[in-house]
């Protein structure tokens, strides 16, 4: 034994100090070379018996320890779900945030309780009233724009008639040609822009906004994207598709627009020239904002009055 251990000491010392190409050296490499195809056959057949030693470890646990197992991962899952959550919560405020800040808009948030459930109107319920401060008329949007203004309020909750309802209607633009017109609802849920002149350009993948006419909706803040654009030989407006981006189905947080600066209502030359543009409408056609608007506003977002309609019949 102490004869093996001097050997052993000896080979050591010789090993540390010759060079890498030593005799010890080779016969350790030509071992190792000569042995590795051995230690990869032994692997590969080791494999299978350590996993049925793993399957047997696994039948003879006990149920305890099944049961904790368990337990552990229902609460792991848990965990998750909730983190995913909250993670999803924090992107869809801080895209509210974002919207808030880039058009400096005077706003409260409130969340979404409810939506109707008839096919004969299209409208959401949010958690805020007249307690918050909120009125009939704020207008109302999510992370993506525009979505409805409020038509009811009580004290914690107020209802908001969706821009896609039938009933509803928003002064609206084509942002790259500042064309005029208005974003009516239509009975299958989808947006059209109407009384834009044929004259005017419009193109599929336009952005629409909002004019500011009537000074209801704040000038500037995305209705949608145009989708189509059709007209006939005899039309004298298009007939235009929008569609919208701003829907609540997956948003839960929303923002209540309060009140309007001077910068965010259409000057007195865009109402000049939307009521030129609009010199053949009637009222009934075309009021400018939703169904609970006053006929003042209506005037004031360059929708012409019946008195506009009989000087165009007399000329």
């Amino acid at each position: 034994m102490i004869v093996f251990s001097i050997l052993s000491v000896l080979i050591l010392t010789f090993y540390i100090r010759e060079g890498e190409a030593g005799p010890i050296h080779s016969v350790r490499s030509g071992i190792v070379t000569v042995s590795t195809p051995f230690k990869m056959v032994g692997s590969v057949v080791a494999t299978p018996f350590n996993a049925v030693g793993n399957i047997f470890a696994n039948l003879t646990a006990s149920q305890e320890t099944l049961s904790d197992l368990k337990d552990q991962n229902a609460q792991l899952t848990a965990q998750v779900a909730e983190l995913s959550e909250a993670q999803q919560t924090a992107q869809r405020l801080e895209s509210l945030l974002g919207l808030q800040s880039t058009y400096n808009l005077q706003s409260t948030a409130a969340r979404i309780i409810g939506s109707s459930s008839d096919a004969w109107s299209q409208t959401v319920t949010i958690d805020k009233g007249t307690l918050d401060g909120l009125t009939l008329g704020m207008p109302v949007c999510n992370a993506y724009g525009v979505i409805g203004q409020i038509t009811e309020v009580a004290l914690n909750s107020s209802t908001v008639l969706l821009i896609n309802d039938e009933t509803s209607g928003v002064s609206a633009m084509v942002q790259s040609s500042r064309a005029q017109g208005v974003l009516r609802g239509q009975a299958d849920g989808t947006l059209r822009l109407e009384y834009v002149p044929v004259d005017a350009q419009v193109a599929s993948g336009d952005i629409v906004i909002t004019s500011g006419i009537g000074g209801v909706f704040p000038k500037g803040l995305p209705l949608g994207t145009v989708s189509s654009v059709e007209k006939s030989d005899n039309d004298v407006y298009y007939t235009i598709v929008v569609r919208t981006q701003a829907t609540t189905e997956n948003n839960e947080e929303v923002l209540v627009i309060t009140s309007l600066t001077e910068e965010q209502i259409a000057t007195d030359e865009e109402v000049a020239a939307a009521n030129s543009e609009d010199a053949t409408q009637t009222p009934s056609d075309d009021d400018s904002e939703n169904s609970s608007a006053t006929d003042d506003e209506a005037s004031d977002s360059g929708q012409d009055s019946e008195d506009d309609e009989t000087q165009t019949d007399e000329e």
